[in-house]
């Protein structure tokens, strides 16, 4: 498995690096898949918002959009975060942004394993799991 991180022109860092990178591989092993190559790329809210348009067609902010690259079972992609909403959002959700920056990475390598957030029902159980996974981290580390 390679993991990269990316910062897009940000000086912002995300602390615990390789710690991340080890719960990733747990979270694509727990779902029955094997670990490939992940870029993830922390970026602006423009950044973000142009992909979602032209990819998407979708002409709003978002704090994550996921492009999934698989190869049958190995896990493949590219994650885009926009640090500007996610600052938002952890100031909206009163919790640390190093938590939500985990969020919102767990949620993109969750969609990877094959989860989806459209209907009401998956975007509770997307939460559940990204609940689940953010209280492992922060027991384990």
């Amino acid at each position: 498995m390679k993991t990269r991180i990316f910062y897009d022109g940000l000086k912002f860092r995300l602390k615990g690096w390789k710690k991340t990178e080890e719960v990733i591989g747990e979270i694509i092993i727990k779902e029955n898949r094997l670990p490939g190559d992940i870029n993830i790329i922390i970026t602006s809210d423009n950044v973000v918002k142009d992909l979602n348009n032209n990819f998407l067609k979708h002409n709003y902010y978002t704090d994550v959009i996921t492009f999934d690259y698989n190869k049958e079972n190995i896990v493949n992609g590219e994650i885009y975060i926009s640090l500007d909403r996610v600052r938002k959002n952890s100031i909206n959700y009163k919790v640390s942004l190093k938590d939500e920056v985990l969020r919102v990475m767990f949620h993109g390598i969750l969609h990877l394993c094959g989860y989806k957030d459209e209907r009401m029902k998956e975007k509770k159980e997307m939460r559940a799991k990204e609940d689940e996974w953010l209280k492992y981290f922060s027991r384990k580390y």
